[in-house]
């Protein structure tokens, strides 16, 4: 059975905290890609941020659902998404909208462990890391690769 190293992109397109909005948009654009792994300068991974973090900053934003009863006020819904996704919207670096608690796998995941957790959690970019480090990249298109082999 094929494992993530054998299916994972090595050579590695990656982002840092303070690279702007406007470079990744330009980034996942010229490379044709949906997401990048989010690292520090020793290379350790901190994070995923894709397109949809990208989309997430033109979305409307939701306003919690809130009932009051003898003037007290009760969220119905977690009162600090409203916050998160403000900050998200007004982002200008990668730091502002990145996933900070990435889904990773290492090196000796199956191709069907690969492929469930990528279904269940809808996952488009799986960093693959060994300790902390990101030794590569697996996306769908690597999952769809292997089909055709």
């Amino acid at each position: 059975m094929k494992t993530a190293v054998d299916i994972m992109t090595s050579n590695i397109i990656t982002v840092t905290t303070e690279t702007s909005v406007q470079e990744l948009a330009k980034i996942l654009s010229d490379n044709n890609i949906s997401g990048v792994p989010v690292v520090d300068n020793a290379g350790n991974l901190l994070g995923v941020v894709t397109e949809n973090d990208l989309i997430d900053q033109s979305k409307k934003l939701h306003i919690p659902t809130v009932i009051t009863i003898l003037d007290s006020v009760f969220y119905l819904e977690n009162p600090n998404r409203m916050e998160k996704e403000m900050k998200k919207m007004a982002g200008a670096t990668v730091l502002d909208i990145y996933s900070s608690e990435p889904v990773s796998v290492n090196e000796d995941t199956t191709l069907d462990d690969i492929a469930t957790i990528m279904a269940e959690k809808n996952i488009h970019t799986l960093p693959v890391v060994r300790n902390t480090k990101l030794i590569g990249v697996i996306g769908k298109k690597d999952i769809i690769k292997t089909l055709m082999l």
